[in-house]
């Protein structure tokens, strides 16, 4: 019998992630709404289901190149420049790969050693500190605060830099806070970044999902674009969170040692999906757009209703998550959740999940109709009388 003797030191320290049992919870119970994954509840608009199934139909289900289809890094390159005003070479800037979270592991793997110092901002996706962890660097937590809008200061980067920091890893918009960096915020780390030399992992799969501003990347700064490994992909502004597909975008020194650590471990990217993805970036945008505009109501419909109950929410301005205070209930975040959902049936997720800066808030996704989000906050509102909050 396999016993921990026989198991990896640093994966046993990792913890299993809060999102899925709480997922994995409400998956045992009838008639739970739950707002606790992060998935969009549109379908993949069909276009690009066709040109998937087309491109089977046409026998193209073989390997393609490690780093992706041409085309498709051509189109991701030309997506990039329309939209956020990047420059990326798809011949050596680029890599396609299994989602997002591929790419951030590759990109650990590629630049952190052992003894690294890597700064992770708390609340953050609960992948980040473990992807840091199993490279058997440091991970040096940052804790983000309301009261900044959940945004990263330049005195919170400076104190948390040490002699042994060897990269920053941010996500804006975020999950779970909805937070984002203005390009002005940005204009204020951007020296200090210069200054100590550091590599910034930069995870933008929200970037399509921002509301009361326009999305700005540190990648925008000329003086430190070299230093910004981007990452992105298309599970959630094109709704295909299961074809997991994703790009990481470099300078080509980058790329060319993230893409050894993909050919070993991956080969390429699903064929389909990629073929999927090209018709997407090409004629997709208008249901993006579409998307997006129903999120911005469904954020407004939502924090007007936690707002209302005494939960008390700041507007996020990116994503499609809120990030509600439980703090004056006098529970912890996974006793709030626990009980929400064996009172009424609701699926949340503890801040706790997303690090320890998180205790006393709850994730709420509103990638949910808004009848299903109107009854969740009538059962909220109901578990709050049942408690003595109301």
């Amino acid at each position: 019998m396999i016993d921990e003797r026989f198991l990896s030191k640093k994966v046993q320290q990792v913890k299993p992630s809060g999102i899925r049992k709480f997922f994995d919870l409400a998956s045992e119970l009838e008639d739970v709404i739950s707002l606790g994954v992060g998935e969009p509840d549109f379908n993949t608009p069909w276009h690009i289901r066709e040109a998937a199934i087309y491109s089977i139909e046409q026998g193209k289900t073989f390997y393609t190149a490690n780093q992706g289809l041409l085309e498709l890094r051509k189109e991701i390159c030309s997506y990039l420049k329309r939209r956020f005003s990047l420059a990326y070479d798809p011949t050596k800037d680029v890599i396609v790969t299994v989602g997002g979270s591929e790419a951030i592991d590759i990109t650990m793997r590629a630049l952190i050693d052992p003894g690294d110092e890597v700064i992770v901002l708390s609340p953050g996706y609960v992948a980040y500190e473990p992807s840091v962890t199993l490279t058997g660097a440091v991970p040096i937590i940052v804790e983000l605060n309301e009261e900044n809008q959940f945004k990263l200061t330049p005195e919170q980067l400076k104190q948390a830099i040490s002699d042994k920091t060897k990269a920053l890893l941010i996500n804006f918009p975020s999950n779970p806070t909805g937070g984002v960096m203005t390009h002005e915020d940005y204009e204020k780390l951007v020296p200090i970044i210069k200054e100590h030399d550091l590599l910034v992992i930069s995870d933008e799969i929200y970037a399509e999902l921002s509301y009361d501003v326009e999305h700005s990347s540190l990648a925008n700064f000329e003086e430190i674009k070299d230093h910004v490994i981007l990452i992105s992909g298309f599970s959630k502004a094109f709704a295909m969170t299961g074809w997991r597909l994703g790009y990481v975008c470099a300078d080509p020194v980058l790329i060319k040692q993230m893409n050894k650590i993909h050919q070993y471990i991956i080969m390429s990217a699903p064929t389909a999906a990629q073929y999927g993805a090209i018709e997407g970036l090409r004629h997709g945008m208008d249901h993006v757009s579409e998307m997006r505009d129903s999120y911005h109501t469904r954020r407004n419909f939502i924090v007007s209703g936690f707002n209302r109950l005494g939960l008390k929410t700041h507007m996020p301005q990116g994503a499609f998550y809120i990030f509600p205070c439980i703090k004056h209930t006098k529970m912890t975040s996974e006793e709030f959740c626990q009980a929400l959902l064996e009172d009424q049936k609701v699926a949340c997720v503890p801040g706790t999940a997303f690090g320890e800066a998180g205790e006393g808030y709850i994730r709420v996704s509103y990638a949910y109709s808004i009848d299903e989000i109107k009854i969740a906050l009538g059962r909220i509102e109901q578990f709050l009388k049942n408690k003595g909050f109301l």
